[in-house]
């Protein structure tokens, strides 16, 4: 991407220099322009014209997957209402075969397409525009023809509301709703929002180069509410470019977040090369400013993904899913250093920091999904998985999440590296591999994070047996020692507690029922109970609703026995339920559970999580 951007500005030194060469570099421009005359009821229309075309057929396609997602969305859906016209304004013949694109013929050279989006989701991945914002992702947006990617774009926004500002990674013009792409990658990796933002700047040095980071907030909170969140996005940028030592070289010198926060919006998070959509349902000051923990993940991807980015994302092909077996680090560490990075700044507490730790590897170290397959293998489910849909129920005992499972690799490697080798972090490592991939944004595969692994620590036989024992297999080291280095203990929540493999039921009524698989090796899944099974009495307790159903784990101890009666499609059983000790993990720092913690413990907590707050 970077070689294409520099490209594109070589071109435009030629461009004013020879009236012909800018002639035809015009002509090559691919030109949007969206208008949203009918926002209230969601739709846009968009005109795209292609020139120089030749007298071929041309094929315009709506996108079927977004980078940063791995699943394939059906973005031509929401599209209708397709006309052409060529260069002399003659309306054209389009073809249509397939439910993914158009084909126009007939042409002079030139075709102008016009067609009608339909949006209403605002999140990382979809559209919504509506009276208060367009909100854009651009291959839930765009069509775009078939064998032209290399040619440079040309955006030209018609905002709905005259008070509306356009925040985006293209660059911009002279034109505030102007803006240009290189070619077809870059336009489809920059997502745009127009609405009354309020926007926050602010200048980081990068060896001397200032590069601008843009904090764009549509919400509707004050503007003290953007200050406060402005402050705590800096100080989370600053502790992140201290991990990696450097600041990416953005393409025309800023990086903006694209921050809604309304109740019509849907939450999420999306990174790009330049920007990150980050949104939310709640506002600032309902969720307690705890946004700042997605705006950290997103922006660790500037260089996690965006630069230092699996080999199989590139190019990105926005015609199927692109899966990589290697998101338990693209995205998995990045699930570790962005609440450490929010830690280290200040922002949260250590035990803000160990509490959500501490989730993640309960998730983790109690997933039964880990003997189905390693980090690598969930990876590749992505596709599956990733804001995917399907109507046939999958079983949800065989996945588990690559985000959650890659931060426990990360606090698991982070550990050991500071305990077996001194001076050496993780911090090391990543920047190890910035300085190998991210900076000259040389893909990597998985063999060069390993092969990285052992030149950080100068043991390739440390780095070979970690990879095979927690990457390509499923073991997990055991933590307790590992954080006992830190003054933090692990144990179990509650060990007092019954455990039957389910703590919520699905009430109808009176009817109370399954609404989720059991996991193999709990009590209601070796009792034979699956999703969907109405639990009738335990004990000869009837259970008729969610109280019930929590008196009788209430009463129970770990290894008491009751007669289970359950209707299972139509027919009713009976089983003895053996209760559990719940499984249930935490991390807590030692004094804060009533021991002792000694002067080197804290040291060592301070050098890996920043001093306490």
């Amino acid at each position: 991407m970077r070689r294409t951007v520099l490209g594109l500005c070589a071109a435009a030194l030629l461009v004013a220099s020879s009236p012909v060469l800018a002639q035809q570099v015009e002509d090559r421009t691919v030109r949007y322009e969206l208008s949203f005359d009918n926002a209230v009821h969601h739709e846009a229309r968009v005109t795209v014209t292609y020139g120089a075309l030749g007298r071929e057929p041309v094929r315009f396609e709506m996108s079927r997957s977004s980078p940063g997602r791995y699943a394939v969305h059906e973005f031509a859906k929401n599209v209708y209402s397709v006309s052409a016209v060529d260069g002399a304004g003659r309306p054209l013949t389009i073809d249509r075969s397939d439910p993914y694109g158009w084909t126009v013929s007939g042409h002079d050279g030139v075709v102008s397409l016009t067609y009608t989006l339909y949006g209403d989701r605002a999140d990382g991945t979809y559209s919504q525009i509506d009276t208060t914002h367009a909100h854009l992702n651009m291959p839930a947006t765009l069509m775009w023809a078939r064998g032209y990617d290399d040619r440079p774009v040309t955006v030209r926004f018609r905002p709905h509301d005259p008070q509306w500002r356009v925040a985006t990674q293209l660059a911009p013009t002279s034109d505030p709703h102007v803006f240009t792409a290189p070619d077809l990658q870059y336009l489809m990796d920059s997502p745009a929002e127009l609405s009354d933002q309020m926007v926050r700047e602010w200048q980081v040095d990068d060896a001397g180069v200032a590069r601008t980071i843009r904090l764009a907030l549509h919400h509707s909170g004050t503007e003290a509410d953007a200050d406060r969140f402005a402050d705590m996005a800096k100080r989370v940028v600053a502790q992140q470019i201290a991990i990696f030592g450097d600041v990416p070289d953005y393409d025309f010198g800023s990086y903006t977040f694209l921050a809604d926060y309304l109740p019509w919006v849907s939450g999420d998070g999306m990174e790009h090369r330049n920007s990150t959509v980050i949104s939310s349902t709640r506002s600032l000051s309902d969720a307690e400013f705890g946004q700042i923990g997605t705006l950290s993940h997103e922006f660790f991807h500037s260089w996690n993904v965006e630069r230092l980015r699996p080999a199989e994302l590139e190019p990105f092909d926005f015609t199927r899913a692109n899966p990589t077996p290697s998101l338990w680090f693209a995205e998995g560490f990045t699930s570790y250093y962005g609440p450490l990075a929010v830690r280290r700044a200040g922002v949260s507490s250590v035990d803000d920091f160990l509490a959500e730790m501490g989730g993640q590897l309960d998730f983790i170290q109690n997933a039964s999904a880990r003997r189905y397959g390693s980090p690598q293998e969930m990876s590749l489910r992505a596709p599956f998985v990733d804001a995917a849909t399907s109507i046939d129920p999958t079983n949800p005992n065989i996945f588990a999440s690559y985000y959650p499972y890659g931060a426990v690799i990360a606090l698991a490697l982070d550990l050991t590296l500071r305990e077996r080798f001194d001076g050496v972090t993780l911090d090391d490592y990543m920047r190890h591999m910035w300085r190998t991939h991210g900076l000259g944004e040389r893909p990597y595969t998985p063999d060069d994070l390993r092969t990285g692994l052992a030149a950080v620590t100068g043991d390739a036989r440390f780095a070979d047996d970690f990879f095979a024992a927690t990457v390509n297999r499923s073991e997990l080291p055991d933590f307790a020692p590992l954080l006992a280095r830190a003054g933090v203990i692990v144990r179990q929540k509650d060990a007092a507690a019954a455990f039957a493999g389910v703590s919520r039921l699905q009430i109808a009524g009176t009817t109370a029922t399954i609404s989720a698989s059991p996991a193999p090796g709990t009590p209601l899944y070796a009792a034979g109970l699956d999703r969907g099974d109405e639990i009738v009495s335990v004990g000869g307790v009837d259970i008729d609703s969610q109280a019930d159903w929590d008196r009788v784990l209430a009463g129970a101890k770990a290894g008491d026995e009751a007669q289970l009666r359950f209707r299972q499609r139509g027919e009713e059983r009976t089983a003895t339920l053996r209760f559990a000790s719940d499984p249930e993990i935490e991390l807590v720092r030692s004094e804060a559970a009533g021991g002792a913690v000694s002067p080197e413990q804290l040291a060592f907590r301070e050098a890996w999580l920043g001093a306490a707050t």
